[in-house]
């Protein structure tokens, strides 16, 4: 059990998370972020299915077939599209459907996306990375994000890969949340 390699990962991670959110202005969320990792149901697991390049919730679903870490993570973290699905009774033919997440929440989530592409790709990490891994996951999970959350998502990644980190976060603080405020 890495319980020590773990603890670190998931700790810089979260202080990478931390880092863009305070970049951008979203305190309280980079304060939070991914808290719940550090609960009983989700450190141990993590533990135990530790391996430094990927998630060990992945792992976890490979022995399983499932990932309790997971279902008790994405329930209580609202940056994770997952959060926002939810029966669709306006919609006959759907019975699950993808609302829309508030902006904030994408931001946290875009923000997660780079800390991870830079925890797990370590030195070969660029700008590009959570795009790459954004449109690789595409394939699996076609129409699981909602229509705008998805541009928001996909124009803020594109924006990263094209212009990097500096005019991103610029972007975020002076375009999107002053909007928003």
């Amino acid at each position: 059990m890495n319980w020590w390699k773990h603890f670190r990962t998931i700790t810089y991670h979260k202080y990478l998370v931390m880092k863009g959110c305070f970049a951008v202005g979203l305190y309280w969320q980079g304060i939070c972020h991914d808290l719940s990792k550090y609960s009983p149901a989700e450190f141990w697991v993590g533990a135990k299915y530790y391996q430094g390049n990927r998630s060990p919730n992945n792992a976890e679903r490979e022995e399983l077939g499932y990932s309790g870490a997971w279902l008790h993570h994405k329930g209580r973290n609202k940056h994770h599209y997952e959060y926002w699905m939810d029966y669709c009774i306006n919609q006959p033919d759907r019975i699950m459907a993808p609302f829309r997440m508030p902006e904030r929440y994408v931001i946290e989530m875009f923000m997660d996306r780079i800390a991870a592409s830079k925890v797990y790709n370590k030195e070969k990490y660029t700008d590009s990375s959570p795009l790459q891994y954004y449109q690789g996951s595409l394939e699996k999970a076609p129409d699981f994000l909602h229509e705008d959350t998805r541009k928001e998502l996909e124009q803020l990644l594109s924006m990263l890969a094209e212009s990097g980190e500096t005019e991103t976060f610029r972007y975020i603080r002076k375009e999107i949340l002053k909007k928003s405020v």
